[in-house]
């Protein structure tokens, strides 16, 4: 029998299980948290959001479903995109005030921490999965920073939002990426759901007048053609990565803008 079909403790707490197992549309427990953590990366607190560990957040009465605790971005990979962004939004020319856009809402945890760091800036967070949107909606109702999280695809939904000319758009790009990574090859920016290319490409049409920022969740490893084909898309781009961990499995961002360079 794989351990994956067992019960109890000989259950391993891993990305197959809770992104495409029975886990992955349950909303976990506390202890299925903390299992997580120690399993796939030793660390029982890894999956800390919204600035707190999981035993507060989970305490606060916030919940995760199991994708949703493989997908979101942890607080020490959050608040580094966070910084990042302000660093780079302060060199954008003319524009002041920003309006955040998170297509893929998720968990709304990077979000969450952009805002913290980019002042002036107001918040709005697209999900299209009804289960994902319940929990964080009622979620993010407990943080101190103020999110719109709207239910429905982003592509139909921002076409309808009017956003001041002055303002100056930052997009969180961080679509499911699924089998799109191989933790062996790399993250296929063309095999996310959508591809990054094509929201990049979307969006850069809604807003073509404004300034644009866009911050692209990546891997440590990206297949480099698919990279290639995203860079053609903006006027300028820089790839950073994180290293916080030892495993070999460091996450990092692909800084792009469009209508400016920095």
């Amino acid at each position: 029998m794989d351990e994956r079909e067992g019960n109890g403790e000989d259950v391993v707490y891993d990305r197959a299980l809770l992104l495409h197992g029975a886990k992955r549309n349950e909303v976990l427990t506390l202890e299925e948290i903390r299992r997580y953590g120690s399993d796939s990366f030793g660390d029982a607190e890894y999956v800390r959001i919204y600035g707190m560990p999981p035993a507060q957040w989970y305490g606060r009465g916030i919940r995760l479903l199991g994708r949703t605790a493989v997908e979101c971005t942890r607080d020490a990979l959050a608040d580094l995109i966070g910084s990042d962004i302000a660093s780079l939004a302060a060199k954008m020319p003319s524009t002041s005030s920003f309006t955040v856009i998170d297509p893929f809402a998720g968990s709304c945890n990077t979000l969450y921490w952009v805002l913290r760091h980019l002042v002036k800036a107001e918040g709005i967070a697209f999900e299209l999965d009804p289960l994902v949107y319940a929990l964080s909606n009622r979620n993010i109702a407990f943080l101190d920073q103020k999110i719109e999280l709207v239910q429905g695809d982003y592509q139909t939904l921002l076409e309808n939002r009017n956003i001041p000319a002055d303002r100056g758009v930052v997009v969180f790009v961080a679509p499911p990426w699924g089998t799109a990574l191989d933790e062996r090859v790399g993250l296929d920016l063309r095999r996310t759901t959508p591809p990054i290319g094509e929201v990049v490409s979307r969006i850069g049409r809604t807003f073509s007048g404004q300034p644009l920022l866009f911050a692209t969740q990546v891997y440590e490893k990206v297949n480099p053609a698919s990279l290639a084909d995203v860079r053609a898309l903006v006027d300028w781009s820089e790839l950073r990565i994180y290293r916080l961990n030892d495993e070999g499995r460091n996450h990092g961002i692909l800084l792009a803008t469009r209508g400016g360079t920095p």
